[in-house]
């Protein structure tokens, strides 16, 4: 357990679609208000909320302006504000309003409760480590992203299977056909990784899986890699189109025939605050709907 120096200065973002999101976003801000925190809003949080009296700022600027980040959403906010907390080492905290969950750990009617021992000095911090991709072709870097769950290469404007090669630590490992591959973190192995069948790799490992999305032989399975490895995923010349990469969901980044990723693990890591009893196996338990004792 972390003893708590004081979150004088919260910031707070959500996603704001639906009146249900709008009223949680409103009543951890009077709820931070009663215990004299200074609040800074997101700009288009504030937007939502129709708040003017409270200092807004920039999605990019808001860890500038603040010691936490509360986070209402679900895990895919989350994973948005992340990419801007951790560049200047603030933690982040969640309120889950989504749907699963993984990483936003507090309930709407356990606002005042949890956070308000969170406040109090009595939580869990956990870090969690990052990837940063770039995306390389004729000596130059064209695009550079940091991914908290996974990097994903798929598949361009045509529907089509994409040929590569996967390199670790500048070793060959394989060629690949298949409609993509995903390599993902210990957080990133219960999103889209699971769902490819991918492992469960508890947050504590410091490893990466790399998952084949549709591969074209039975024999192309996942494989679990050290979290330190430096992957490479290299372009076959012979595809129809550009494939592209994403991280996290967000932009796609054509990668051209020849080009290839690179993707090693971010040295800053994510501050990541839970509530006192905070158990990642009750998570999923919970989530993944596994059997519990009779």
């Amino acid at each position: 357990m972390t003893i708590n120096t004081g979150f004088n200065n919260v910031g707070l973002i959500g996603r704001y679609r639906g009146n249900f999101n709008i009223e949680t976003l409103q009543a951890i801000m009077n709820f931070l208000k009663k215990q004299h925190v200074n609040v800074v809003l997101e700009q288009e949080t504030a937007t939502a909320l129709n708040e003017t009296t409270i200092t807004s700022v920039p999605r990019d600027q808001l860890s500038l302006h603040c010691d936490l980040i509360i986070v209402v959403g679900g895990d895919g906010s989350l994973l948005g504000a992340a990419r801007y907390a951790v560049q200047n080492d603030v933690p982040v905290l969640g309120v889950n309003r989504g749907t699963l969950g993984f990483l936003a750990d507090i309930k709407p009617d356990e606002i005042e409760s949890k956070i308000g021992d969170i406040l109090a000095g009595k939580y869990l911090e956990e870090k969690r480590f990052l990837l940063s991709t770039s995306v390389h072709h004729d000596n130059k870097v064209l695009a550079r992203y940091d991914a908290l769950n996974d990097v994903v290469l798929m598949p361009g404007d045509i529907p089509h299977m994409i040929e590569f090669d996967i390199f670790i630590n500048e070793q060959f490992m394989c060629s690949q056909k298949a409609d993509g591959i995903i390599v993902a973190t210990p957080t990133g192995s219960t999103a889209y990784a699971l769902s490819g069948g991918g492992p469960i790799l508890h947050p504590k490992l410091d490893a990466l899986a790399l998952v084949p999305v549709f591969p074209h032989k039975l024999s192309s399975r996942p494989i679990v890699v050290n979290g330190d490895s430096v992957i490479k995923i290299v372009i076959k010349p012979q595809n129809e189109s550009a494939p592209k990469v994403s991280c996290d969901s967000q932009e796609r980044v054509a990668v051209p025939q020849g080009g290839y990723i690179r993707i090693v693990k971010k040295p800053q890591q994510l501050r990541l605050i839970h509530p006192i009893g905070y158990n990642y196996f009750e998570t999923l338990r919970s989530k993944l709907g596994w059997e519990t004792p009779l």
